[in-house]
């Protein structure tokens, strides 16, 4: 089934019926619909492109496993984004996320390792700020992805990476701090 031929299908009910039913050519749509946006999202929670073309890889496996149980209540793309969402989160807590404090000298180590990062690069070049979101720590990287872009509170967060409340608000004042400190050291490089 060619996506072309659908019935308009805001929500995308009938290309996951479809995926569902086995038609590949509705799975190479929804695949060409949602892989950038969605890879967008890996490469936030990722720590390199390598890991983030992994994420999306393994989210989609679990996207065409669950497609079945997509039932139309709101849009297919937040659907799979809560999957991607969800893949990357796993893949952070099987790294053991670390959650707790980065003292100075770790903080120094990973500014200096992104300053390597944007020697000589081209004050042009997209993504600088997702190289910039790669480099933080993984614990306030998730925090930040988690409560500035996916908007969850900070009960959601705890909950979703196993630490306290406490945590998730220090993890985030941190992670906009770290993020400020690699900014003003890379617009320096430029």
């Amino acid at each position: 089934m060619n996506q072309t031929h659908l019935p308009p299908d805001p929500k995308g009910s009938a290309l996951a019926e479809a995926c569902h039913a086995g038609d590949r050519s509705a799975e190479r749509a929804l695949w060409k619909r949602y892989k950038n946006r969605m890879f967008g999202v890996c490469l936030r929670f990722a720590a390199s492109r390598q890991e983030a073309e992994d994420l999306l890889q393994e989210a989609f496996v679990q996207v065409f496993h669950d497609i079945g149980s997509y039932r139309g209540d709101g849009s297919l793309e937040g659907w799979v984004r809560r999957i991607v969402v969800r893949t990357a989160l796993q893949h952070l807590q099987k790294q053991r996320l670390p959650t707790e404090m980065l003292d100075e000298a770790q903080l120094e180590k990973a500014l200096h390792d992104t300053s390597e990062t944007f020697v000589g690069e081209d004050e042009d070049e997209p993504g600088r700020l997702i190289v910039l979101l790669q480099h933080l720590p993984p614990g306030f990287r998730a925090v930040l992805n988690l409560y500035a872009i996916e908007d969850r509170s900070h009960e959601e967060i705890a909950r979703e990476l196993n630490i306290s409340v406490g945590t998730s608000k220090s993890q985030l004042h941190r992670a906009k701090a770290f993020m400020r400190r690699l900014l003003d050291k890379t617009l320096l490089l430029i």
